[in-house]
């Protein structure tokens, strides 16, 4: 019999326990509100088959071998991060200092003029930056499995990442430029969910957009607004930005100046 008096789940609520993050004493009083949120129970089991049809969809991949080129950029990956966690052990202050007098605030209608940074190697990226090449590199190139969710259920990939990720996002029209949306997948991120939504042109060169939200503690520049920064010293190159502590990376195997073309095109939409 459902308990009147109890609270509904929240959707963070119903994902942290779909998720096994929550144990113990907190695991059990959301079981114990849950016993009267009839409307929450049917959300909690749609989500979890949902969550089981997917991983069942890819439980073949998970027995694939990973691409020996992919495996050296993990590891050429994990270095990098290592000497940054010394690095900012004995220098973020200063480093710090420098970030906070280098990224300009913006307008509200476009980036001002001359606003876009040079490249910086991949030891010297913040996290986020680094996580965005990471997962272009490991995705683009698969042939069965690029993605998810595909373009064809579009609005329920963009309503299940927008929940997911706690933003109300958009899928940028990038077909001006010639780029198609393949689809989309969800990632995990320091400060919860993060979305990859994947692009592909009739040349099938494939540029992926990730996003999701910033830990305050974050060097890329969580909680204001960055200018573009181009890099290009990770597996792929790419221009990211943050925007209301939101990062933003577009990353894929192109020149300069039609990276910054399509990175121009998805703010102006965003």
């Amino acid at each position: 019999m459902d308990t009147p008096a109890a609270q509904p789940l929240t959707d963070a609520e119903i994902n942290r326990l779909i998720d096994g993050e929550v144990h113990g004493a907190e695991r059990d009083a959301l079981q114990q509100r849950l016993l009267g949120d009839a409307n929450g129970r049917e959300r909690l089991a749609q989500w979890q088959r949902q969550r089981n049809a997917i991983r069942q969809l890819h439980a073949g991949v998970l027995q694939e071998p990973v691409p020996h080129p992919l495996q050296e950029a993990a590891d050429r990956v994990g270095d990098a991060k290592a000497r940054v966690s010394n690095w900012w052990r004995w220098g973020g202050i200063a480093a710090g200092i420098v970030l906070a007098f280098g990224v300009g605030r913006l307008s509200n209608q476009e980036w001002p003029a001359g606003r876009v940074l040079q490249g910086a190697p991949l030891a010297t990226l913040p996290a986020f930056a680094r996580d965005a090449a990471v997962a272009h590199a490991v995705y683009s190139p698969e042939k069965r499995h690029p993605v998810e969710v595909g373009a064809g259920e579009q609005d329920h990939l963009v309503q299940w990442l927008s929940r997911r990720t706690g933003k109300s996002l958009k899928v940028p029209r990038l077909d001006p430029l010639g780029y198609e949306l393949v689809g989309g997948r969800l990632l995990p991120g320091d400060a919860g969910a993060r979305a990859q939504f994947m692009f592909q042109n009739a040349q099938g060169v494939r540029i992926t957009l990730y996003l999701g939200a910033l830990a305050p503690s974050d060097p890329t520049g969580a909680g204001q607004e960055t200018a573009f920064r181009f890099t290009e010293g990770g597996p792929v190159p790419g221009f990211y930005w943050v925007d209301q502590g939101f990062g933003y990376a577009l990353s894929g195997p192109l020149s300069r100046d039609a990276l910054l073309s399509l990175a121009e095109t998805v703010y102006q939409q965003l």
